[in-house]
């Protein structure tokens, strides 16, 4: 019983803090959007983080969320806590140098790649967003250390450091900006980028004292031979891959949009970030509840019960996330006004990031999808498949943006990356079905349509609700407020019904988990 408090209690304090986080972070970005609006200036730091991005994602993202934490865990669980720690200095040294290399390099030829990467940009916005990646390059040497502090604490099951931390990492970039920051010189927006660099420290100095606490050891060798670094290196490979993919996409679309008028960046990037929003909160929580039993499963080779895993995580992600979509295509203009329309945001921001925002929304529920089926193909032991597709699907999504730019200029981008996502989650279907002989298929399908039908009736009623609203209230903030939280409460309280009328397996799923929690709460 001790085990199960603990862990729901862990569980709980880390759901708050990364509510907390991503509130604060909608904040930071409410606060560079009140000083300087959507303008070269912010393009040129939205582009100063893709080279230290690439930095990370290239050596360190697939170490950590692919093979470190297992393996550390595994050598914590059998009792071998000093050939751990062993391992852990290995790759910890392994890094260092690697990073420290890397980014000594980036410093130099930072201009460079910042010319090849916008090359659209004027002088002065080209000259900030080299300054500003030169400020941000130290980041990823300290997100490195702060990941490998967390992977270690995380394996001996202590969880609230790196969450704290996460949370001070933003705190920290908010009163840099609010301190150094000045909406008159553009320049001034280094006080964010200085804000990073500071919260990525606090992020590893807040974790130090619990890494003492564990009995930290630390060895000053390399040792590639070892299996557990061999391990780490061969889990990580496929991973670190993905991940470059889709930075790589990151930096080609900030390519484009250097040539459109500024500010085109800044508007794809928060659009971005409000379609990812959606897939962190529902597609991430299913993927990983649900992969360790399809894993499990696996072992056991029992195909059946792992094809209906399988087959209920990508429903209930579509029954969560359709609504979503089409929720935040009919409420994006009140939902940018309310977050980001004020001080130097204007109006005709507003617009122009609505239209990447519309595009992208199209694509939330694909990319919700293909958080969980690569696990899949992880449960059967192959991480090669997801990256080969993945890979294919970049190729789609740059070509896209190539054909769609004109057109649609900041849209084109958006466009081009939903559709990528859609052939990466359909290819992944065929592969999945081909290699079990079945998914469950008719099920999905049946979900899909039901789930569309349901929010598109949810859709027709808040677009109606809202313009009805707006033609009485205005567009100003208040007036936007009120429309998004009636709106949002309205869509819940309309495609629940719907659901419930369509009878819908995930609606009583979603339904008695909600009464199960009450009654708890009531107790």
């Amino acid at each position: 019983m001790s085990i199960t408090r603990s862990v729901a209690k862990a569980a709980a304090f880390l759901m708050i803090a990364n509510l907390l986080s991503r509130i604060l972070g909608f904040l930071r970005e409410s606060l560079i959007a009140n000083y300087f609006g959507k303008s070269g200036a912010t393009d040129a730091y939205f582009a100063a983080f893709n080279l230290p991005d690439l930095i990370y994602w290239l050596l360190v993202g697939g170490v950590l969320s692919a093979a470190f934490i297992p393996v550390l865990s595994e050598y914590l669980a059998k009792g071998r806590e000093e050939e751990a720690w062993r391992v852990v200095s290995s790759v910890v040294n392994i890094l260092f140098i690697s990073l420290s290399v890397l980014i000594i390099l980036g410093l130099l030829f930072t201009p460079v790649f910042v010319r090849m990467q916008v090359p659209g940009f004027n002088q002065e916005d080209m000259e900030l967003a080299t300054g500003l990646t030169r400020i941000i390059l130290i980041q990823p040497l300290l997100l490195a250390l702060s990941g490998l502090t967390m992977g270690v604490l995380n394996s001996y099951k202590v969880f609230w450091p790196s969450a704290l931390g996460s949370v001070l990492y933003n705190v920290c970039i908010i009163l840099f900006g609010i301190v150094f920051s000045d909406p008159n010189r553009p320049e001034s927006i280094s006080g964010f980028a200085f804000g990073v660099v500071g919260g990525a420290a606090v992020n590893f100095a807040v974790q130090i004292p619990a890494l003492k606490k564990v009995g930290l050891r630390y060895y000053p060798l390399i040792d590639w031979h070892h299996p557990g670094v061999r391990k780490i290196t061969a889990l990580a490979l496929p991973i670190i891959i993905s991940y470059t993919i889709n930075q790589l996409q990151v930096i080609v679309s900030a390519n484009l949009a250097s040539s459109l008028p500024q500010g085109s960046i800044t508007a794809i990037q928060w659009s971005y970030r409000l379609y990812l929003l959606p897939v962190g909160i529902f597609a991430l929580a299913v993927a990983v509840a649900a992969f360790p039993t399809l894993a499990e499963q696996a072992a056991l080779k029992n195909w059946q019960r792992f094809r209906e895993i399988n087959s209920s995580a990508v429903r209930m992600i579509i029954f969560l996330t359709v609504p979503v979509s089409v929720g935040m295509i009919v409420l994006r203009y009140p939902l940018l006004r309310v977050l980001f329309q004020h001080g130097a945001f204007t109006a005709q921001d507003t617009a122009a990031t609505a239209l990447p925002l519309f595009f992208f929304s199209l694509g939330i529920f694909a990319q919700a999808i293909i958080q969980v089926l690569p696990r899949a193909f992880y449960a059967l032991q192959d991480t090669c498949t997801p990256v080969l597709v993945g890979i294919l699907s970049m190729f789609v999504n740059i070509g896209g943006m190539f054909v769609l730019l004109k057109p649609l200029a900041q849209g084109g981008v958006a466009l081009a990356t939903s559709v990528a996502a859609f052939l990466n989650m359909f290819i992944l279907f065929y592969l999945l079905r081909k290699r079990l002989g079945g998914i469950d298929g008719g099920r999905i399908l049946s979900t899909f349509m039901r789930t569309v039908v349901a929010a598109l009736m949810m859709g027709v009623l808040i677009w109606v609700w809202s313009t009805f609203l707006n033609g009485y209230l205005g567009e100003g903030k208040l007036a936007s407020l009120v429309v998004l939280i009636s709106g949002i409460g309205l869509g819940v309280l309309v495609f629940g019904l719907a659901a419930y009328v369509l009878r819908m397996d995930e609606f009583r799923q979603a339904a008695g988990l909600w009464q199960r929690k009450l009654g708890r709460l009531g107790r």
